[in-house]
């Protein structure tokens, strides 16, 4: 076996946070500019994002279609930000909505923190 044959690391704990914490940030944009879930995806009921649909019906479509995997548990350390770029630049295309980076580590750290203060 060649020794430069690596297999790509799971994504980290950290990278887990910035990724939810990134799906509430694009949840809040789609929502602030009145893009409900009807107006991107379900044409007949008025439903407003979070970061759980946002990530069941936005990330994991597009996840899976990068990666093949149906988790996020099973992402590599790379995978995240493949699957970032597309699904911000389709939504940028489609309805003029991204979130420009994603997170960073001041503010997944301040996204752990706020969560582990409730």
């Amino acid at each position: 076996m060649d020794t430069n044959d690596k297999t790509p690391s799971k994504r980290s704990n950290k990278q887990n946070k910035a990724l939810h914490l990134f799906l509430q940030l694009l949840a809040d944009e789609l929502n602030n500019a009145g893009l409900d879930m009807k107006k991107v995806l379900k044409p007949s009921v008025s439903i407003d994002w979070n970061k759980d649909n946002v990530k069941e019906y936005l990330w994991k479509p597009v996840q899976e279609a990068i990666s093949l995997k149906k988790s996020t548990t099973e992402m590599t350390t790379a995978e995240p930000t493949k699957v970032w770029e597309h699904l911000n630049r389709h939504l940028g295309e489609k309805f003029g909505i991204e979130v420009p980076l994603f997170p960073s580590v001041e503010q997944t750290e301040s996204y752990i923190n706020s969560l582990e203060d409730k």
